[in-house]
């Protein structure tokens, strides 16, 4: 999707009088039958479906027209499974149509944002300490996001509405072996994969990503928040190619105190130490998150309680217990050594991912899918911008 594009959100979505929509109050799979269109983007549409009395995503993409980055997901999602990543359910296709099945979410930052204009210091440090949460879980199992952005960032539904959930891992890849640690060869000339307003200035430079880029990326949101938008928006660009150029320039031109003024000084840190990260270094996640959590609770004074800007006293009457926790109980160890034989278990056939003719949720059918024998590599870059996935998976 285009720089400074907004996923288009109608109140008339799911009304099918209005819409005329084809894709709407069907059933899928024999299963689950879309209620209300969620949202549209360059990738396709989201719907809510429901089946047995419960809710779910049903995420559409053309098979013809589309960029084939639905299976990619899938096989992302089913291999992660864990805190702050949607539950993978299903896929297969229909029609003309891939369809990928998931845990139904609540709002995306970038929709809360549009309202708000602003967050304060405390909704940004809670929402940047689950983002390094997510961040590093993903990292320690050798996959990287690279398109980090707030539409990308949801928070849960009902019960798990304290909890910021990570979407759309369509552009998802290795960035090592998972059996030797080693990281893949840093590439040059290679395309922007991402959104060029949160994107790192080596991404802008064409290198392969790595982890330093999703780190990078975290830090442009965080800030985009505080500030209310970003000094390369806005910029008057004539073509893509002059669009990203100038982004880049003016993101060198920037720097990190420029960036944060205004901000505590944690803020300014984050921006300087994940643009001096090298391609092959392990983020430091312990560190930066401890940074947001004392910025909160000692030198603010506040309780690290995720309640944001946003919480209303309805979303704390049906939060799960637990999320008063939820801050000193998360951080995820830091962990370089190997993976331990079942993760490294492959899928063990070619066959798609219509494993269990009987989907149901809890996600039964993806059992058989965990492991990361799965390399994800793109000789072609995965990107938004019209170049097609190419997504080779080795048994």
């Amino acid at each position: 999707m285009e720089d400074g594009q907004r996923t288009p959100r109608s109140d008339n979505f799911g009304k099918r009088h209005l819409n005329n929509d084809p894709l709407l109050d069907r059933k899928y799979f024999s299963k689950f039958r879309t209620i209300k269109k969620l949202g549209e983007g360059s990738f396709g549409k989201v719907y809510k479906a429901e089946y047995n009395n419960e809710y779910y995503a049903l995420k559409f993409e053309n098979r013809t027209k589309g960029q084939n980055l639905l299976e990619n997901e899938a096989l992302i999602l089913s291999y992660l499974k864990g805190p702050n990543i949607p539950e993978f359910v299903y896929f297969d296709h229909s029609g003309e149509y891939n369809i990928l099945v998931m845990q139904l979410m609540g709002q995306s930052l970038e929709d809360i944002f549009n309202k708000r204009k602003k967050f304060s210091v405390k909704t940004t440090c809670m929402l940047g300490y689950q983002m390094l949460n997510v961040l590093q879980y993903m990292h320690d199992k050798h996959i990287i996001h690279r398109d980090i952005k707030p539409d990308n960032f949801v928070m849960g539904a009902k019960a798990n509405n304290a909890h910021l959930y990570l979407l759309d891992f369509g552009l998802a890849k290795k960035y090592r072996s998972s059996r030797t640690l080693l990281q893949y060869p840093l590439i040059k000339k290679k395309k922007l994969t991402g959104t060029a307003r949160y994107a790192s200035i080596h991404a802008l430079e064409e290198l392969e990503q790595s982890r330093r880029d999703d780190m990078e990326s975290v830090g442009y949101v965080l800030m985009y928040f505080l500030r209310g938008g970003l000094p390369w928006q806005g910029l008057k660009i004539k073509s893509k190619e002059d669009r990203y150029k100038k982004i880049l320039m003016k993101k060198k031109e920037t720097t990190s105190e420029e960036l944060c003024q205004g901000f505590p000084d944690e803020f300014r840190e984050f921006m300087e130490y994940t643009r001096n990260l090298e391609y092959t270094q392990q983020p430091d996640y312990d560190r930066l998150r401890n940074n947001f959590y004392n910025l909160v609770t000692k030198k603010n004074k506040e309780s690290f309680d995720y309640i944001y800007d946003w919480t209303t006293k309805f979303d704390l009457k049906i939060r799960k217990q637990e999320v008063i926790d939820l801050a000193p109980s998360t951080n995820y160890p830091i962990s370089e050594k190997k993976s331990t034989r079942k993760e490294l278990e492959s899928i063990n056939s070619k066959k798609k991912l219509n494993l269990n003719s009987n989907p149901v949720h809890k996600s039964q059918n993806s059992e058989n899918l965990d492991g990361n024998n799965v390399i994800i590599d793109d000789d072609k870059d995965n990107n938004k911008f019209g170049i097609k996935s190419q997504c080779c998976i080795v048994f």
